[in-house]
Formats: structure tokens, C-alpha cells, sequence
């Protein structure tokens, strides 16, 4: 395959960058996208060029560090797949692939495709965990927790943060990804105990780091690769607002 590429290219964060055509031939379609970006990177070293910078991890579709824009959706124009588990394939002879970084001004573009993410750390470290002294580990089935709902934290916890839900949402919301991770320990017996503090820290800094509010529209859904639902924003908001009422 023949593919041309238009990429969004920003020497540092303070750079106001640009897009810029590359062309890449004998693409093999079942080459990761990522590999395709190795293969490009090759070419322009083997021509004295800068390379095309971009996060990248597992490359198996679970750590989340993979995120950018293709064509206009975040991660590419597969329904629940990370941009490592994206395929050639997926695409035609002859097309133009527009690439850019996540947007965001929560997420500042570092270099190239590379952005800052560390706001979702800040978001964590406001609450994201249990403090409370347990103990030693307890015996398993000491704690009963009912399987719907062990299967509804799991389902919650799945969120790999890749930052998707932000860069599609028009008002660059984090509520999907903030309503996970509250979720997550809302729903455990563990979390119980600080769940008002957890869940007032956790949305005051979501809202501190410049993250707007929820637009409604359910892009963030309908983008994420691990399929977290919107239904967890109605329990952050009903968390947060339980919260409020019952603070002293």
C-alpha cells in the first residue's frame, strides 16, 4: 500500500506547529498503526530528519498511552479499539491519513503527538485510593460482595486513562474518566469509608486542572476503547451531591 500522511508536527510545547505531508510506500496492511509510525520514523532517519514523536507502551491495547486523532476521531475509526490495536488494514490504497495529538488544555502538546496527560495523575492522587488502616489482607470471602456488583466495579475499573473521552468531548470534559475512577471504589466496601472526601477531592481538582464540564452528548462513550459508560457520570454526580448535603 501506498499511503500519504499529514501530521501534526510541534518541536516543543512551545512551538505553534504545523501539519506536514509525509508519503510512505510498500505498507504492509497488516501492520499496527504504530508500526506503520516506526516505518515512517526509519525513512526520515535514514534521511537526516526528526522522527515523528508519539506515546506508546504495551502495544496491546491496555495501558492507555497510545492516544492520538486519525482522521478525526480519537484513536481512529474503530469502534472501541486503542490506536496500537488499529491495523493497515482498516485502511485503502492511495488514502490521506490526517494524524494529530489529542486536544485539549488540560492535555498541552509536549512534541509532535505527545501530550501531557499528567492531569488524570493529579486526579488520582486527589482520591483515586483507599487510606483507611485494614489491616492484614483479609480472608477472601470475610467482606461478601455480591457478583453484579463486583462485576460493576470491575466494568468501572477497566478505564485505562488513555484520555480519549477528553479529546473527543466539545467542552474537553474528564467526567467519564473521573466517574470511573470513583465508581471503582464507590461500589467496594473498602472505598465506603472515605467515599465523601474521595469523591469532593476528586471533582474539585478534576475541575481545577481546567477540564470542563459534561456536555451530555455521550461522545466520550462512544469513543472509549474499554466501553465505559456514561451511567457512571450519574453516580459521580450523585456521589458528589450526597456528599455536599452531608458534609460538616
Amino acid at each position: 500500500m501506498h499511503i500519504r500522511l499529514k501530521i501534526w508536527r510541534q518541536e516543543n510545547s512551545h512551538d505553534t506547529g504545523k501539519m506536514q505531508d509525509y508519503a510512505i510506500a510498500d505498507v504492509n496492511p497488516d501492520m499496527s498503526f504504530l508500526e506503520m509510525l516506526d516505518m515512517l520514523n526509519e525513512q526520515l532517519l535514514a534521511q537526516g530528519q526528526r522522527v515523528v514523536e508519539f506515546d506508546h507502551d504495551c502495544r496491546e491495547g491496555i495501558c492507555g498511552q497510545c492516544g492520538m486523532m486519525i482522521n478525526g476521531r480519537a484513536h481512529g475509526p474503530l469502534k472501541n479499539t486503542t490506536t496500537c490495536q488499529l491495523h493497515m488494514r482498516s485502511f485503502r490504497e492511495g488514502d490521506t491519513i490526517y494524524i494529530e495529538p489529542f486536544r485539549a488544555t488540560a492535555f498541552p502538546v509536549k512534541c509532535d503527538l505527545k501530550v501531557d496527560r499528567s492531569a488524570f495523575d493529579r486526579v488520582i492522587q486527589a482520591g483515586g485510593y483507599v487510606a483507611v488502616n485494614t489491616g492484614q489482607a483479609p480472608e477472601a470471602n470475610s467482606i461478601p460482595v455480591g457478583h453484579p456488583v463486583a462485576e460493576a466495579a470491575f466494568d468501572a475499573a477497566a478505564c485505562i486513562g488513555c484520555g480519549a473521552c477528553v479529546a473527543v468531548c466539545k467542552n474537553s470534559s474528564a467526567a467519564l474518566f473521573t466517574s470511573a475512577k470513583i465508581t471503582h471504589l464507590a461500589l467496594l466496601p473498602q472505598g465506603a469509608v472515605e467515599a465523601q472526601e474521595r469523591v469532593r477531592r476528586m471533582v474539585d481538582q478534576m475541575d481545577a486542572e481546567g477540564f470542563g464540564h459534561c456536555s451530555n452528548t455521550e461522545a466520550c462513550e462512544a469513543e472509549c476503547p474499554q466501553q465505559i459508560s456514561v451511567l457512571h457520570i450519574a453516580r459521580m454526580n450523585w456521589e458528589y451531591n450526597k456528599a455536599q448535603l452531608l458534609k460538616k
